[in-house]
């Protein structure tokens, strides 16, 4: 091998140094791209599928977020965010056996997350297993720092509702309104269970104050006027609401509760 003198100093030939320079450049990026590389690019993979999948989760596309989370599944199957996820899309594609299956999974694997308590409640609502839906919410609203404790709290008063349990009811919407006393939804459902307990005047105060935030009523609102309207003998509020109730939600539960109530004449 021939060398170069610079100044007497043996050195190697310029295209052997680049030789050795690359062949030592290529042997790092081999190691990294083996071991800690590899594994930063599955996990980035793994996030970006589940951001994707959360996505489609928010726009409604259900084939696309499973495909999404079916793969985020295979590189980890005890995921409770994925599991979550998963439960959140079978429940909306029908598939109820693995809707629940997911949520249950998840519950097990992450029992603090209060998300998906609520999440799971709202599917056994739905199902109406309004006691099992209560037992969930129940564990969601000890959270002291959960975001929607006051949304769970007038969910768990509405479970009350249906099993007839009227003072457990009270207790969970009066919770509700301690902590957010100007929200519509706390307002209308103290109304409501009110009405049901004939503490009619209670009823009739936490309806004004209802109306004072929501005056465009939905069904279940106008329903209750009507019904309260006739305890207080106000003959242009029933006409009113009833009117209101049939021409915008004629084909809801509380028209059609209306028209069996006036055909019994119980007012």
């Amino acid at each position: 091998m021939s060398w170069l003198r610079i100044k007497g100093i043996k050195v190697l030939p310029l295209i052997l140094v680049m030789l050795f320079s690359t062949l030592i450049l290529s042997g790092c990026v081999t190691t990294k791209s083996g071991g800690f590389a590899s594994k930063a690019d599955d996990k980035k993979a793994f996030e970006t599928s589940l951001q994707l999948a959360r996505s489609y989760i928010a726009q409604g596309n259900w084939d696309q977020a499973k495909r999404h989370l079916q793969y985020v599944e295979a590189e980890d199957k005890n995921n409770p965010e994925t599991l979550e996820a998963l439960a959140l899309v079978f429940q909306n594609t029908g598939e109820l056996e693995l809707a629940e299956r997911y949520y249950l999974r998840s519950i097990s694997l992450a029992p603090n997350a209060s998300r998906v308590r609520n999440n799971y409640a709202a599917f056994l609502y739905a199902r109406g297993r309004y006691e099992e839906a209560a037992t969930q919410l129940e564990v969601v609203v000890q959270e002291l720092l959960y975001e929607r404790r006051v949304e769970a709290f007038v969910n768990l008063g509405r479970c009350y509702l249906q099993l007839n349990q009227l003072t457990k009811a009270e207790d969970a919407f009066k919770r509700a309104f301690l902590m957010q006393g100007d929200d519509a939804a706390v307002l209308m459902s103290l109304a409501e269970v009110y009405f049901r307990m004939a503490r009619f005047a209670d009823s009739q105060r936490f309806y004004d104050a209802y109306l004072s935030k929501d005056p465009s009523q939905n069904a279940a609102a106008l329903w209750l006027g009507i019904r309260l309207a006739d305890k207080f003998d106000d003959k242009n509020s029933h006409a009113s609401f009833a009117l209101a109730l049939k021409n915008l939600y004629p084909k809801s539960e509380e028209y059609l509760l209306y028209k069996a109530y006036m055909q019994q004449g119980d007012r």
